[in-house]
């Protein structure tokens, strides 16, 4: 009865085109299919095996009027949905809809959970009706799946959403981090589905500390909520250069950080040139090597971003590269304030 994959992510947007187009002409994703109801346009993309749908219409205004444009559902792929649904609303879920092949049940903050059967991104939702897109296919591409979504909750709630992912959906705590970074502190567990194919990363600020970027984004977005998709690349240097070319805005790290990498990763050395040229990151765990690069936000809440993962062996999310992180999002704010 545990949930098992990432099916789709749904973003709930306030302006479609350019959403749309933000991941089909600067990503490299494929429009799939179409589908319209009452007014609410969705759109299905595939990249990959990763699905996203992009929605706008009245369906979608509540939620983003609270929060800007977010993702609104992750849909889990389970083995046996109505098992899995039963097992939520034991652990203390709500079910907001059990319709015909729609079951979903409520997951954290404003962010739903549809529960269908897995079928490792190959087909259309079918909670809608849905106009496939004439001969689209998806291309291949550099990005092969989602690797993990990081989700960002209030202080002092981390242990309780990491427990209720554990209660009512079956993933276990795979790790957990407690890092500090000056007068500042985040605390963060890992879960993940028996399969793999789910994986959050939980944060919340130590409110100890001062307060933080983490405590930012739920003031921001109006309480918890994914704050990026994760998506792994088989290149992330080819990637970052392809994706820039075609519009896609990268969060910078300053020349000192790949200044102290070569002494930091002395097994990258020779690669450092091309990391520093694309302000890629790097970090090891005992398994091997991470690189990643995360973007800007296109929101006008600079809230949800995304990020490029490459691994060598690395099971690990680039903890050493928070400070980094934090870093560069400082200085992104206070240009944008600018």
């Amino acid at each position: 009865m545990a949930a098992q994959d990432i099916e789709y992510a749904e973003l709930y947007t306030s302006d479609m085109l350019p959403a749309v187009d933000y991941f089909v002409s600067s990503f490299g994703f494929t429009k799939m299919a179409e589908s319209e109801d009452e007014g609410t346009r969705s759109a299905l993309l595939r990249h990959g095996t990763v699905q996203l749908i992009v929605t706008a219409g009245p369906g979608t205004e509540e939620f983003i009027e609270a929060h800007g444009d977010g993702i609104a559902d992750i849909a889990f792929g389970c083995d046996d949905p109505a098992g899995t649904c039963e097992r939520a609303v034991a652990a203390g879920a709500s079910l907001i809809n059990s319709g015909p092949g729609k079951l979903v049940v409520s997951g954290f903050g404003d962010t739903r959970h549809t529960l269908v059967t897995r079928s490792a991104g190959t087909s259309l939702p079918g909670d809608r009706s849905w106009m496939p897109v004439s001969e689209a296919s998806a291309r291949p591409g550099r990005i092969w799946l989602l690797d993990h979504v990081a989700i960002l909750v209030e202080g002092g709630t981390l242990t309780d959403y990491a427990d209720f992912c554990t209660e009512a959906f079956g993933l276990a705590r795979y790790s957990g981090e407690y890092i500090e970074i000056g007068e500042q502190a985040i605390d963060s567990i890992v879960v993940r589905s028996p399969s793999g194919g789910i994986t959050f990363t939980i944060l919340e600020q130590d409110q100890t500390k001062k307060p933080g970027q983490v405590d930012g984004f739920v003031s921001r977005y109006g309480g918890p909520g994914v704050q990026h998709l994760a998506f792994l690349v088989d290149d992330i240097v080819s990637a970052v250069r392809e994706f820039h070319g075609q519009g896609v805005e990268f969060l910078h790290s300053p020349n000192a950080y790949y200044d102290m990498l070569a002494h930091r990763l002395p097994g990258i050395k020779e690669e450092i040139a091309h990391l520093r040229a694309t302000k890629v990151l790097a970090d090891r765990d005992e398994w091997g090597y991470l690189l990643q690069l995360f973007t800007r936000s296109p929101y006008k809440r600079n809230t949800l971003f995304y990020e490029l993962v490459q691994r060598r062996g690395a099971r690990g999310f680039g903890i050493s590269n928070i400070r980094a992180l934090y870093e560069a999002v400082e200085r992104d704010a206070s240009g944008a304030a600018g």
